[in-house]
């Protein structure tokens, strides 16, 4: 049925893992498959039962495939995938020319807004641990790099315009400030490399020292002379600590530093000798010195297939008709579940239960009376009450003993079942709150900033005590029906034993003829006991016919005619469970409410029968009075018991294995979710524990520079621009899936375009000046930036 959606949903999925080259249209190929993956997931369960595996980009295993059964990972990996081809098209733009620098800048915050998407929508719902070059430091590293390159086209594009120093300053201040966040994050994760760090240290401080620079030439021109020269030194200090991490980056961003040294060096010179000798103006310290102010002109922007892709999905639309339109979505199936769950509970505690209480209340008000033994005690003097040949049948039919004894080693089983679970998630937890002590207990109060962990889970933390509650009182239970039955068990024996051996523990009566008016109340109260027994066959006849229409309400079709209704009404919405609660609501009251309500009336009926027969047993126990035969009367009586006592312990035991396998669902999915938050909590104690344990780059920042005095030889040169360097992008590694697919023929690398196999290089930028083409040789031992990285 649904073989052609299989053999599409293939073909996407080729298409999107084998895109290799940076051209716009392999942004629908990626999106497409995205999208489906998107729908799909309201149709299967996350885990679909098929293997995705995909290499890692970043980090030191991308050697290793990682393997996950999970629709979520499979999306996370493709969105990966897509914010490195915006970024990949990034830099494949001609930077020499305005235009160039709006659609670099354009495709750098798209590739930004896929990173935050996966961060914010698709990463939390994965269920397990991100992989390491996944998780959230990782990301906000990521998104925070394309974002500082894309407001460094900004910055390039306001210096080839000749935009005012003042305006100059702002958006390099913001670039520098966004190398500087990307270099936290990137810090605190195990995937990026140190070198990419550096770089973005080195990228910090060039663009702090260019805002500086730019700042005090905008002071020469208002005349500020103090301030520009305190500016100016500030810029140097900038451009010698981007120098200390010259072994990181490439020969151009090298010379572009090299060469703004070389400016700022000239202009301070000259800027102190024209103050010292001619302007005479104060030179104010670092501190009091107004912070610069910022322009971002950048924001993460979720690309639209991607923020809404079911809304590209469609018969006339982009990616074309939804695939699986005719599966059952899997939250129907869900749903259809806890229908059932909701129901069967109703069903058992507002109908099967209080009807049974009302049964049992019978049968203790009659053994009180200690009927129907005295009765039966009179009516039949010699024998065998018929009654009580019936209910010795039944149990010897049943094999009733050892019926009994199978049903509390099963109960026994899955209690232990149940337990182990519990513990299991309970153990868990309690090693992840010891492991969070523990890191509070090293780092302190004061650093170890997140919520302990009661704090954080509370739900979890008390369901340890609900459950241990649930299992508690089900220990008492199951003590309480044991105790009855051992109690049971030697009347139960020969009521299931032999006739004979039943025939010798009831003695016969004596008495040869009943007085007319003894016989007169017995035969009033036989016919007050034959009312109560119609009653009770009504009501089980009825309790099985309440269970008979609960096992074949089929919820299904009516949820599949509801999921329609929903998909119409909001094609835009992910079903999920919550959106049936209004119907379950509407089909258990209309199905069930007067079935509740003829349980009150059912109460009444049964109070007014157990009336009466406490008054027949009045008259009849003052007309019975002398006649003698009590032996025979407490033996029948004592075998009545049992025969209910014996129904009571069947229905208790029915009713624990009830109990235990609904718990069974309880206990599971606290594990898992105790398990779960175990995961979450280790990754974030991770990342914690990094971010305390190594020093942030947010030292670094611009107003947060060591103050350092350098007097250079004043000049007399007038203020000039400097080259400015282009943006230096560092474009993202694309996920590859495994097996890698094989080109069929080798290309060489295209101008202006990255290629894989050429590595990640830091610094890309427009093809330089023939004389900037001459390379030197690398020293041993030092790493080459313009060689690119290599993993592995």
């Amino acid at each position: 049925m649904f073989k052609q959606d299989l053999e599409v949903i293939d073909s996407l999925r080729r298409e999107a893992i084998n895109v290799r080259e940076p051209h716009i249209s392999g942004l629908k190929k990626i999106a497409a498959y995205a999208a489906q993956l998107v729908w799909m997931g309201g149709k299967f369960p996350i885990d679909i039962g098929a293997e995705f595996t995909w290499f890692p980009a970043l980090g030191y295993n991308t050697k290793r495939p990682i393997s996950q059964d999970n629709l979520k990972f499979e999306l996370c990996n493709v969105l990966f995938n897509l914010a490195a081809l915006y970024s990949q098209l990034a830099v494949s733009v001609n930077f020499s020319s305005p235009d160039g620098l709006k659609s670099a800048a354009n495709y750098f915050c798209l590739a930004a807004g896929v990173i935050s998407h996966m961060k914010d929508k698709v990463v939390p719902e994965l269920r397990t641990a991100p992989v390491e070059d996944m998780d959230i430091v990782t990301l906000e590293s990521l998104q925070e790099l394309l974002l500082a390159q894309g407001q460094e086209c900004f910055w390039q594009k306001a210096v080839m315009d000749g935009y005012k120093d003042s305006s100059i300053a702002k958006l390099a201040a913001r670039v520098s400030d966004l190398y500087s966040t990307a270099g936290d994050w990137a810090v605190q994760s195990e995937a990026i490399s140190s070198e990419w760090i550096h770089h973005m240290a080195a990228k910090h401080h060039h663009f702090a020292a260019a805002a500086q620079y730019r700042q005090a030439c905008d002071c020469l021109e208002k005349r500020k002379y103090g301030e520009e020269v305190a500016r100016l030194r500030d810029s140097m200090l900038c451009v010698n600590d981007a120098l200390k991490e010259s072994r990181y980056v490439n020969k151009t961003v090298l010379n572009d530093l090299n060469g703004l040294k070389n400016k700022v060096s000239e202009d301070l010179k000259r800027a102190e000798k024209d103050n010292d000798l001619i302007y005479l103006n104060p030179v104010p310290p670092k501190s009091e010195l107004k912070t610069l102010e910022r322009a971002g002109m950048v924001v993460a922007r979720v690309p639209a297939d991607v923020a809404n892709p079911l809304d590209h999905l469609g018969d006339n639309a982009m990616f074309g008709p939804p695939l699986f339109a005719k599966l059952v979505p899997f939250a129907v199936h869900l749903a259809a579940s806890i229908y059932e769950e909701r129901r069967d509970r109703l069903v058992s505690t507002q109908l099967t239960a209080p009807l049974s209480a009302l049964t049992a209340s019978i049968h203790s008000t009659l053994s009180t009376l200690s009927l129907p033994g005295s009765l039966q005690a009179l009516e039949k003097p010699l024998g065998i009450p018929p009654a009580l040949l019936a209910h010795a049948e039944e149990l010897r039919q049943s094999d009733a003993l050892a019926r009994l004894d199978r049903s509390f080693a099963d109960t026994a089983k899955l209690k232990a079942t149940d337990t182990a679970t519990f513990t299991s998630g309970r153990e868990a937890l309690l090693a992840e709150e010891a492991e969070d002590a523990a890191l509070r207990a090293r780092f302190g109060t004061l650093n170890w900033t997140r919520p302990p962990s009661r704090e954080a889970a509370p739900k979890l933390y008390n369901q340890i005590a609900e459950i241990e509650g649930y299992l508690a009182s089900a220990a008492a239970s199951d003590d309480l029906v044991r105790d009855t039955y051992r109690n049971l068990a030697p009347l139960l024996r020969i009521l299931a034993g032999s006739k004979r051996g039943l025939a010798d523990f009831v003695p016969a009566s004596r008495r040869a003829a009943i007085p007319p008016k003894l016989e007169a109340e017995a035969s009033a109260l036989r016919t007050c006991l034959n009312d109560i027994s119609r009653l009770e066959s009504r009501r089980r006849r009825k309790i099985e016919a309440i269970r008979d229409a609960a096992r074949g309400d089929d919820v299904r079709p009516a949820l599949l005619a509801e999921a329609a209704r929903l998909e119409r009404e909001r094609p835009d919405v992910t079903i999920v469970t919550a959106h049936f609660e209004a119907f379950f609501d509407a089909r258990l009251e209309s199905r069930y409410d007067s079935e509740i309500a003829a349980v009150a009336s059912e109460e009444e009926e049964q109070s007014g029968l157990l009336r009466a027969v406490e008054r027949a047993n009045a008259d009849f126990v003052r007309a019975r009075r002398g006649e003698g035969g009590g032996e025979r009367e407490k033996a029948l009586q004592q075998l009545e018991g049992a025969w209910v006592g014996y129904k009571d312990v069947v229905a208790k035991l029915e009713m624990g294995r009830t109990f235990y396998n609904d718990l069974s669902r309880i206990v599971g999915r606290f594990r898992e979710e105790a398990r779960e938050f175990g995961y979450r909590r280790r990754a974030e104690a991770a990342g914690l524990e990094s971010d305390l344990s190594l020093p942030p780059l947010s030292s670094l920042t611009l107003q947060n520079q060591a103050q350092q005095q350098q007097h250079q030889q004043p000049s007399l040169h007038t203020p000039s621009r400097p080259q400015q360097p282009e943006p230096m992008p560092a474009p993202i590694a694309t996920r590859n899936p495994a097996p890698p697919p094989q080109p069929q023929q080798q290309q060489g690398p295209v101008a202006g375009m990255w290629n894989p196999e050429m590595g990640i290089r830091f610094g890309g930028s427009p093809a330089p000046a023939a004389d900037s083409k001459k390379q030197q040789q690398p020293q041993a031992g030092v790493w080459d930036p313009s060689a690119g990285l290599r993993f592995g």
